[in-house]
Order: structure tokens, then sequence, then C-alpha cells
């Protein structure tokens, strides 16, 4: 299980989550990996495979989907 982190970052655009909502981001989402890290803002190495996708950041590490 992972710890409870605050996400301060769209992980799609890379704007403050604080903002407000972001309803277009949410609907990429659905389709498409997150390009930046929700917790630091970096861009994210992207791999899309055809069983699903990952997503590294340097700092953070990976998150699949």
């Amino acid at each position: 299980m992972r710890p409870t982190v605050t996400e301060l970052w769209c992980d799609r655009c890379g704007e403050s989550a604080a903002a407000g909502p972001h309803p277009r981001c949410a609907a990429a989402r659905a389709l498409e990996p997150p390009r930046y890290c929700a917790r630091c803002r970096r861009r994210m190495k992207v791999q899309v495979l055809p069983v699903g996708w990952s997503a590294v950041c340097v700092e953070h590490g990976e998150i699949r989907g």
C-alpha cells in the first residue's frame, strides 16, 4: 500500500492542483498516463506498452497503470 501523499500539481498539465478542478485533464487521464509528477512537478519519463504504462520520476520513482 502506497503512503498517502498530498498532490500539489496536476499530473497531466503540471499546473497547481490548488488552482481548482482540471476537468479536461481528468478526462484525458482516463485514457493517457500521467506526464508530470504530482509531488514535485518534474516531467516524467513515460513508456506506453500494450499491457499498460509506466511513468518514472527521478525523485519519487515509478508508477504503473
